[in-house]
């Protein structure tokens, strides 16, 4: 018996030496310092014996919730070292790059470098490690993911969600056929999900939410017979839903929502019994709902919300305990049956046809032990009924004209305009899963709808916010929030008009470099049923997270005593950051107030400051970063400028081998789009060629710019417009769907905007429609915000050099778009610019860029003057009628600010709608815009703050006689006195859209590069 202990011993006690002495190698030890330096970490101590980081960061003292470790395997019986196998280093706001030298660690199995601020892109490097799992959540990263990454056969897990990767997803990614788990939500990834996915038969977590996917939901998912979750919220990807996920009988998780396509058949899920979460969410789906949902036992969320769904709800007791079902927005009708008014669950039916819920229905019933929520969810004869279900009252025993609440915040005195104005808090009312809440003494109040998911909130008791700050007014510190849709109302209001301003400030998200600072929000506005704001980003309207923003909603109309504000999340943005269920749509506070009658509130407020205004504000999205494919492009069309691609060739040779990475079209789907290029689907000529109107065989609208057949021109401007438009992506630019490179046909594909352009709409004699002054403005602020993100946002700083009304089209919303990137070209700040073929249109170019060939940024603020001037006075420069003091609209716009009369400029179609001290303003800043000094000339970024109010306006002082002596006016003044009636002829070229080359000496000898609009 001793001498079994003694053995026993001795071998743990060997064990133990072992151990002890094991240790990594050291070039394992400096390979560990080259990463984390690489990664940008200031400080890195570790133990090579014990195997342990003793500190690492940015800071001697770690970030609260970081975590960090190296584990060591030191198991070889064939070696006397323990080896690294993983790393985490998570949560420490890191700002370099990914290492590649992780190939020095040859044993390396798995790394996480969640939550931090990593930028560029994942290393080639990393295809020869024998990587099992990759954690990159929550970083910087961007560009394509390398196809090399699909070399990496024993990857069982890859997550690269919240960063800024684009592109293709590579194919090669297909031969994974171990991956286990793949997230790509929250990037911008568009084209096909690979056919080659169809292998990845050991899948059990797919995410795809947040992007820009193309297609339909592929079919090959039926293959993925181990799959436990599929997500695929907002993904881009269109319906219908495939009948044969039916076969994914494992699945516990299954999220779609917020996909376009046909409308549907509830597809079969009566197999999956093992489902625990179940959303199909504004998915199309049309019918009844399938009773088997109430026998399948494990199901704990329902959510078949803004569909189209209709019947009555199954009245059958559910076998297991359903805690959410979500229904809103559907056309259900008949009783509310007692079976889904389960205890302890939240059930949302806002928004439906069921028969009114009045006192005495079971619905409600003061015992329920649950969160009911019944807003709008009859149609009773009263208008009252839809808002004020279980109750007993339905007339309104006051009227009233306005109302201001404090989101999720307590009552608060507001001075605004010299008067205290109480808003109404409601930050203490509880709950948000399924809440209906209503202030019975005010006549107003909200529904909430939706559970924050992966928060690990199961009690969702609370669903305001809040941010302890001394930097903004405290009106701005609370906010209300919610998952899925928000809606505010007020009800016994005066019937006419009204202005609604939104309070906003992003508090959940922080301006410092580190990875809570980049979280994504966005969310639908929708003001009386009309959706107002599409995908509105708080951060990227303010600019900055942490700064309140006021957005307005002029001439409103109630009609029926009620007004409503409803805020809606479409699956877009981030959900992870700074944690779990941060997503959804957030508002700090609201006001409604009558634009015709006084305001009163309690006996000791005052009385609200009327405005009758007719703003009307526009909302931005987000821009997305640059590729390295961009870069290859513009190379191209470089290339092809400075004659390196010489020689008379054919179209299909010049773009052979291009792999543009968007969608190409073939001709014969162009032709049936336009059917066959029809003459009544024309809608306009350029220097490029003819541009259609056409329909995609999944119902999209698109314009479709055709290249002239004999244009060399054209060849040019297809590179640089491909290579410049794929790069730069922002709401006021438009968007390219793809092209088509096939036969002697180039043709590039844009969205299709409903409105034509903006010189069509002031100057067209055709034009029907009527540019009011809040719309005029709104566009202004639009190219303004659009050229800002161009020369200053943008990663490829750009300069466009065709600004003009012509090259502004409009959306069905009238919001702007900039267009037409042929003869855009980079802004590289560290070069001269002098060109000796300036390119360009006649009567927008500024002086410096068509005299000397000098180009810079400053030449595009030049046009967009000009452009302001033209909205403001509904008049065309080029075809300004020279009159005694003027001969063009730039000319008489300096007359008119010189003799204090520049009111006079502004369009006479307008009437009396205008508001002066807005058209003062923005004409100020026109002025500033042209000046002949690019110096003095103000960047695009000072123009959008100035427009909206965030910094003062200088005042236009021209100098003694400099109107009389600019150099731009005076030889046409000369010529027009002289010459009066006659007209001027120039050696210049000037194509139909007014585009012109002409060769002007360089001071420095060289021939820089150039994009010249030749015939």
């Amino acid at each position: 018996m001793l001498s079994k202990i003694f053995l026993a011993f001795s071998i743990i006690s060997f064990t133990c030496f072992s151990y002890a002495e094991s240790k990594l190698p050291q070039h394992e030890i400096d390979a560990l310092e080259e990463i984390t330096r690489t990664m940008g970490a200031t400080y890195w101590k570790f133990d090579g014996d014990s195997c342990q980081i003793k500190m690492v960061g940015l800071t001697q003292e770690p970030p609260d919730g970081s975590q960090s470790s190296i584990e060591c395997d030191c198991s070889s019986q064939n070696d006397t070292f323990c080896h690294v196998v993983r790393i985490t280093l998570k949560g420490y706001n890191l700002p370099g790059t990914l290492p590649s030298q992780l190939i020095k660690l040859p044993y390396l199995r798995e790394v996480d470098f969640a939550l931090n601020y990593l930028n560029g892109t994942i290393p080639k490097e990393w295809a020869s490690i024998k990587l099992t799992s990759i954690s990159l959540l929550v970083n910087r990263l961007s560009g394509e993911i390398p196809k090399e990454l699909g070399n990496i056969t024993t990857l069982t897990y890859l997550n690269l969600e919240a960063n800024q990767f684009f592109g293709v997803v590579p194919s090669e990614l297909g031969s994974l056929l171990n991956l286990q788990t793949l997230i790509l939500s929250s990037n911008n990834f568009f084209g096909n999900l690979p056919e080659t996915f169809a292998q990845l038969q050991n899948l059990t977590d797919f995410r795809i939410n947040d992007n820009s996917f193309n297609g339909k939901i592929p079919n090959f998912i039926q293959n993925w017979k181990q799959l436990q979750r599929l997500e695929m919220h907002a993904s881009g990807l269109e319906g219908p839903i495939p009948s044969n996920i039916s076969l994914l009988t494992n699945l516990s998780q299954l999220r779609i929502s917020d996909i376009t396509g046909p409308s549907q058949d509830f597809p079969v899920l009566s197999n999956m019994t093992g489902m625990i979460r179940l959303i199909f969410r504004n998915c199309n789906i049309t019918g009844e709902i399938p009773s088997y949902f109430w026998t399948m036992k494990k199901l704990e969320m329902l959510d078949l919300s803004f569909n189209n769904l209709f019947g009555q709800i199954p009245n059958i007791v559910h076998v297991g305990h359903l805690r959410f079902v979500f229904l809103t927005s559907n056309k259900l009708s008949g009783n509310v049956p007692d079976s889904i008014l389960m205890d302890g669950s939240n059930v949302d039916l806002s928004y439906n046809n069921f028969t009114w819920q009045g006192p005495g229905k079971s619905a409600c019933g003061d015992y329920l032990n649950l969160n009911l929520n019944l807003f709008r969810s009859s149609l009773g004869t009263n208008a009252l009924q839809g808002f004020l279900p279980c109750s007993q009252t339905l007339n309104c025993p006051s009227y009233s004209s306005c109302l201001h609440v404090n989101c999720g915040g307590k009552d608060i005195q507001v001075k605004e305009n010299g008067e205290n104005i109480l808003y109404i808090g409601d930050g203490d009312v509880v709950g948000g899963t399924a809440k209906y809440y209503n202030d019975y003494e005010n006549h107003w109040g909200f529904s909430s709808t939706g559970d924050f998911m992966d928060d690990g909130d199961s009690q969702n008791t609370r669903y305001s916010r809040s941010l302890s700050s001394l930097s903004i007014p405290e009106l701005y510190t609370t906010a209300r929030a919610s998952p899925i849709s928000l809606t505010y109302f007020h009800y016994c209001l005066e019937n006419g008009k009204y202005t609604v301003h939104l309070h906003f400030a992003e508090i959940q998200f922080t301006n410092d470099k580190t990875y809570r600072s980049l979280g994504k929000r966005f969310f639908d506005i929708y003001v009386q049923g009309r959706l107002v704001w599409k995908d509105f980003s708080i951060e990227d309207k303010s600019h900055l997270a942490q700064k309140p923003r006021i957005l307005s909603a002029y001439n409103v109309t109630v009609t029926d005593g009620i007004l409503e504000i409803r805020f809606y999340w479409a699956g877009k943005g981030t959900t992870r950051i700074p944690v779990d269920g941060v997503y959804g749509p957030l508002i700090s506070a609201f006001s409604i107030v009558s634009e015709e009658l006084s305001c009163f509130f309690l006996p000791d407020s005052k009385s609200c400051s009327i405005h009758n205004s007719g703003r009307h504000k526009m909302v931005i999205g987000v821009g997305f970063g640059v590729t390295a494919l961009c870069l290859i492009l513009i190379m191209i069309g470089f290339s092809w400028r400075k004659g390196y691609i010489k020689g008379i060739m054919r179209r299909e040779e010049v773009f052979e081998g291009r792999d543009f990475q968007m969608r190409a079209f073939t001709l014969k789907q162009i032709r049936a789009a336009t059917d066959g290029f029809s003459p009544t689907n024309k809608v306009g000529e350029g220097g490029f060629g003819p541009v259609y109107k056409g329909q995609l065989s999944d119902g999209t609208w698109v314009a479709v710019k055709q290249l002239s057949s004999k244009s060399r021109q054209g060849n040019r401007e297809f590179l640089n417009e491909i290579g410049m438009i794929s790069c730069l992506q922002h709401p006021n630019l438009v968007k390219l769907h793809g092209c088509c490179i096939e036969g002697d046909q180039l043709i590039l594909v844009y969205e299709y905007m409903e409105n034509n352009s903006l010189a069509h709409a002031l100057f067209s004699s055709e034009n029907q429609l009527k540019l009011e002054w809040p719309s005029r403005l709104r566009i202004c602020i639009g190219i303004a915000k659009g050229l800002a993100f161009l020369h200053e946002e943008s990663r490829l700083k750009v300069v466009h050099r065709d600004i003009k009304a012509t090259n502004v089209l409009l959306d069905g919303n009238l919001n702007p778009k900039i267009s037409d990137f042929g003869l855009a070209r980079l802004d590289e700040e560290e070069k001269t610019h002098v060109i000796t073929r300036v390119a360009g249109t006649i009567g927008y170019m500024a002086p410096e860029y068509a005299l000397w060939g000098y180009l810079s940024y400053k030449a595009d603020v030049y046009s967009y003057g000009v452009v302001v001037l033209e909205t403001v006075s509904g008049k065309s420069n080029n075809n300004y009628m020279p009159s005694e003091n003027c001969v063009c609209l730039l000319d008489k716009a300096l007359y008119l600010e010189q003799t204090e009369n520049l009111m006079q400029l502004v369009d006479e179609r307008l009437g009396s709608e205008v508001n002066p001290t807005e058209t003062k303003n923005i004409l100020k800043v026109a002025l500033l815009c042209i000046n002949p000094s690019p110096s003095l000339r103000p960047t695009m970024s000072e123009v959008v703050n100035m427009l909206e109010g965030r910094i003062s306006i200088p005042d236009v002082v021209p100098e003694s006689n400099a109107f009389n002596e600019d150099i731009r006016f005076k030889a046409m003044r000369d010529i027009h006195q002289n010459k009066e009636g006659h007209s001027l002829s120039t050696s210049r070229t000037d194509d139909s859209t007014g585009h012109l080359t002409h060769s002007t000496p360089s001071v420095f000898g060289n021939d820089l590069q150039e994009i010249t609009s030749e015939s």
